[in-house]
């Protein structure tokens, strides 16, 4: 039997955002790492619309493999244990827009670039967006990474972080603007 065609238009999904916390939060969300154990930064950053305001409301989520570029696939990344290596983090921005995680500087595959998968949601957007932090520290693997290379300079410089004097990773995201970070379709 022919299947009927379709009379009905697909509806956008529901705004994301502002947040309750209920189902969202648990204990130590943006301990990646335990903090201080070997190996282990801060990422921070600032969440900013278009206007060049920070983002009160937003929840960013980061997901990335271990030092050695091992991607971590045990179930469980809710619960911390103050040894274990979740790969994912999730942190609401302060009343400044601010975020911060304590993480390990994803390790990547040989002549790969090294690269968090970044996730915000924030009040106004249909649906939450996709993006990546590059590690600056490695420009021939920078150079190579496909995505990357398939951007211009400016909008490449919306993906890669900066490394702070205490080893430290720094990365704001801009929603929309002439500084707007690039989001991946996924």
């Amino acid at each position: 039997m022919p299947t009927p065609p379709r009379t009905l238009d697909a509806t956008a999904g529901q705004t994301v955002g502002p947040f309750f916390a209920y189902g969202t939060e648990y204990p130590r969300m943006h301990q990646v790492a335990f903090p201080h154990s070997p190996g282990a930064i801060v990422v921070s950053g600032t969440v900013y619309d278009g206007a060049g305001n920070p983002i009160p409301d937003s929840m960013v989520e980061i997901f990335g493999a271990d030092t050695d570029g091992t991607v971590p696939r045990a179930r469980g990344a809710f619960r911390r244990d103050d040894h274990t290596f979740t790969g994912f983090g999730r942190a609401f921005t302060t009343d400044e827009g601010h975020y911060e995680f304590w993480t390990r500087n994803p390790g990547a595959e040989p002549g790969r670039a090294p690269f968090l998968a970044v996730i915000v949601y924030a009040r106004g957007l249909p649906n939450k967006l996709h993006t990546r932090l590059y590690l600056p520290d490695d420009e021939a693997a920078l150079a190579a990474d496909p995505l990357l290379a398939s951007l211009s300079p400016a909008e490449r410089a919306t993906l890669i972080a900066t490394r702070t004097p205490g080893g430290d990773l720094h990365h704001d995201i801009h929603l929309q603007g002439d500084e707007e970070t690039v989001f991946l379709a996924f």
